[in-house]
């Protein structure tokens, strides 16, 4: 798995698959199908003896157990300066303090001291905003991000789950004062959720951001644990439990089904197909993905060592292709062709627009 990409435009060099490690832990909200550290440390291994360098974690993730145990396994690997480690902030820690929570100033600065010490470092490879909070002035984000820069606290900042225009003002407004640029956008992406397509992946190939995907195996509606019975769904996952409440819609079957037949004429797992054809998006530089073993690890770690043939990947975009919201429509390849220019090459390829910024990294 050594093939790395420049996330976005900087000089930072990332594995194309980054470790999740939101089920390092057994406490807090991910609790329910976290591993111990016996467990995670495996897995951890694994990864990084494949060559992988880009780990992902948040303050929330089971408690702040998922960055201690992290720090524990880094230090025991001796690895650290190998690694670009990704931590993130927004969510609370303490309830009763309104100032615990969020994304303004006295939060993030306090967030990131907590990481620190809970992964052992005086410094994180990249920090990450990990929600719009709705509250904050983006300024105040960008400023803070700059001064943590300075102070070698963080060599890089980005942003998870905010609105395309939010991204788009962050960025500007580091390049209009001369601040810590944004080099990532974190944000869903899989063959069931192709709603970012339209905004964020030209926002992002304009202004030099790289989109990292987090759920590409939408929440393991793609991975074939999952079968028709009847009305309702049988399988081994959460999904097929009568209690869930969360029926898999129509059009996700659809998309299901689709990745089964390329699979089976690949000769490979469902979820190496998911996974190869978002890793290969436009705009895409990274995948988040998670395992429960050294073993699943080691699947999902196959899934860039092919190619889907054209066909297959037509079978795949079409049985996917999300619904257009109508503003959008007038900006697909169909529409522009009959405003183009004479002699104007307009791209075919439907709602990526263009070919990403980010290259991959020698």
């Amino acid at each position: 798995m050594n093939q790395y990409y420049l996330l976005g435009r900087s000089g930072l060099r990332v594995s194309r698959l980054a470790l999740g490690t939101m089920n390092f832990g057994v406490d807090g909200f991910h609790a329910a199908y976290g591993k111990t550290e016996e467990d995670a440390e495996p897995i951890f291994r694994r990864y990084v003896e494949s060559g992988g360098n880009f780990i992902d974690t948040a303050d929330f993730y089971t408690a702040g157990q998922s960055e201690r145990i992290l720090g524990r396994l880094i230090d025991k690997a001796g690895n650290r300066d190998r690694l670009v480690l990704t931590s993130k902030f927004t969510n609370t820690v303490d309830p009763g303090d309104p100032n615990a929570s969020g994304n303004g100033r006295k939060h993030m600065i306090r967030a990131l001291d907590d990481s620190l010490r809970r992964l052992g470092t005086d410094y994180l490879d990249l920090y990450l905003l990990h929600t719009w909070d709705r509250i904050t002035p983006v300024e105040e984000v960008v400023r803070t991000f700059d001064d943590l820069v300075k102070a070698g606290k963080i060599r890089y900042a980005g942003l998870s789950d905010v609105p395309a225009w939010y991204a788009a003002r962050a960025q500007s407004y580091a390049e209009a004062h001369g601040l810590t640029p944004m080099v990532t956008v974190q944000l869903p992406y899989s063959l069931v959720a192709r709603g970012v397509e339209p905004e964020f992946v030209p926002m992002a190939q304009s202004l030099g951001i790289g989109l990292t995907a987090w759920s590409p195996i939408g929440g393991g509606l793609l991975t074939g644990k999952y079968r028709r019975s009847g009305a309702g769904v049988s399988g081994e996952g959460r999904l097929s439990n009568p209690g869930s409440g969360m029926p898999i819609a129509e059009e996700h079957w659809r998309v299901i089904e689709a990745v089964q037949s390329v699979a089976d004429g690949l000769g490979r797992p469902m979820v190496q197909v998911a996974l190869n054809w978002a890793a290969t998006q436009p705009g895409i530089t990274s995948l988040v993905i998670g395992a429960s073993s050294a073993g699943q690890l080691d699947t999902n770690l196959a899934a860039l060592d092919f190619v889907i043939p054209a066909d297959a990947r037509a079978r795949l975009d079409e049985a996917s292709a999300p619904q257009v919201p109508g503003l959008y429509s007038m900006f697909t390849p169909q529409y522009q062709s009959w405003v183009a220019s004479p002699g104007l090459a307009v791209s075919d390829r439907p709602a990526s627009f263009s070919a990403p910024v980010v290259n991959r990294a020698g």
